[in-house]
């Protein structure tokens, strides 16, 4: 995994914002309901800070691939299994709302697919292997996503 998450996401954020004025496809959502993107984006923002901050607090690593030191079941890891990932999704789409192109749309569902076929899988393997049990009631009980 040498590329990382949050490059995949700065990418297709880019992507989805250069789509929208090269390729203008129908706006779906009218103004001003698009400003309700900014509520996604907001949400996003906050879902990663405080993931980030209780990994720190736990001292254990954000970085996919590297070894966890503790399982976080806290904050928004009480909702979610992959809260950054949720919150990068957000914030995707919080851009499509504001941007209101149809094919900016497009990027969050590829942002999921990679996440879903690259990263979480191996994810899961790794937190199995290092929490066994405890990973696996966490597993039973909160949602990949939401």
């Amino acid at each position: 995994m040498k590329i990382k998450p949050p490059t995949y996401f700065l990418i297709l954020l880019f992507l989805s914002i250069l789509f929208h004025f090269v390729f203008p496809i129908k706006k779906i959502i009218p103004s001003p309901y698009n400003h309700l993107g900014w509520v996604f984006i907001i949400i996003g923002i906050t879902l990663n800070i405080w993931a980030d901050n209780l990994f720190k607090k736990h001292k254990t690593t954000v970085e996919p691939g590297k070894k966890s030191q503790k399982l976080v079941l806290e904050g928004p890891f009480k909702i979610s299994r992959n809260p950054m990932y949720l919150g990068m999704v957000l914030i995707l789409i919080g851009t499509s709302v504001i941007l209101r192109s149809l094919i900016t749309f497009l990027f969050p569902i590829v942002f999921i697919i990679i996440i879903e076929t690259i990263f979480i899988p191996i994810e899961e393997k790794d937190m199995e292997k290092v929490f066994r049990k405890e990973y696996q009631n966490y597993k039973n009980k909160i949602r990949r996503w939401i």
